[in-house]
């Protein structure tokens, strides 16, 4: 038996796979990094030089930048799969496409979303955030954008058989993304006051993140499997 028929095998292998195409592809790990930048260095020059401005809604404005970089490479999660045929040949295979799913959200999270978690510290200089600000938006960030990504996931699995289906994939994905979106700036926002403030919105954050990692897949999946009727 070789490895990639193992379960781990074939995850592994599935995993690398749609990580190579999500830094590939247009919209991965550079344009949304250089998006989430122009969003970031563009409000300073709208809300002018206000320093103390600047720092109350610095959290805000990476939160809602990373929101928007996000939703740049999803419509791409499953159109490549249904345009080659691997989707049919993952439901011809047996293979569980809930895990598929999920796979497939981990390793497009790895090529987008993780670098812009890594890019928050470098771009809040901008925002003249305080260094607590800045770790408690990163740590928000990392534990939130999963969450986008999954929900996303579910809007790209709705509109996979549809062309040019971007702006309605935005317009389904952003309004279920405003929870996760209002407790990670409230999370973020409370950790330059007291821990406490901070730990409810972050556990509620926590929360939503796992929630969306049980229910975006099979969602997801669902959506697939009508699609392919």
């Amino acid at each position: 038996m070789s490895g990639q028929d193992t379960p781990r095998g074939w995850l592994a292998a599935l995993f690398a796979r749609e990580l190579r195409l999500s830094l590939r592809s247009g919209g991965g790990a550079l344009i949304g990094v250089l998006f989430f930048l122009a969003v970031v260095t563009v409000i300073p020059f709208g809300v002018g030089p206000d320093l103390n401005l600047l720092a109350r809604i610095g959290p805000a404005v990476l939160w809602i930048g990373a929101l928007l970089a996000t939703l740049l490479g999803l419509d791409r999660l499953f159109q490549a799969d249904r345009d080659d045929g691997s989707l049919d040949l993952v439901l011809m295979a047996g293979r569980p496409l809930e895990i598929v799913v999920l796979v497939k959200c981990l390793a497009h999270w790895t090529g987008t979303g993780l670098p812009l978690v890594a890019a928050v510290p470098v771009l809040a200089i901008f925002l003249n955030l305080e260094p607590l600000a800045i770790g408690a938006v990163t740590l928000t960030l990392a534990v939130g954008t999963p969450a986008l990504t999954l929900i996303g996931a579910v809007g790209a699995a709705l509109t996979v058989s549809l062309r040019r289906g971007g702006l309605l994939l935005a317009v389904l994905v952003v309004p279920f993304s405003i929870p996760v979106l209002i407790f990670g700036v409230s999370a973020s926002g409370a950790a330059v006051s007291e821990p406490a403030p901070f730990l409810a919105p972050f556990l509620y954050l926590c929360a939503m993140t796992l929630i969306t990692a049980v229910v975006g897949p099979f969602a997801a999946a669902a959506a697939l499997r009508f699609s392919s009727d």
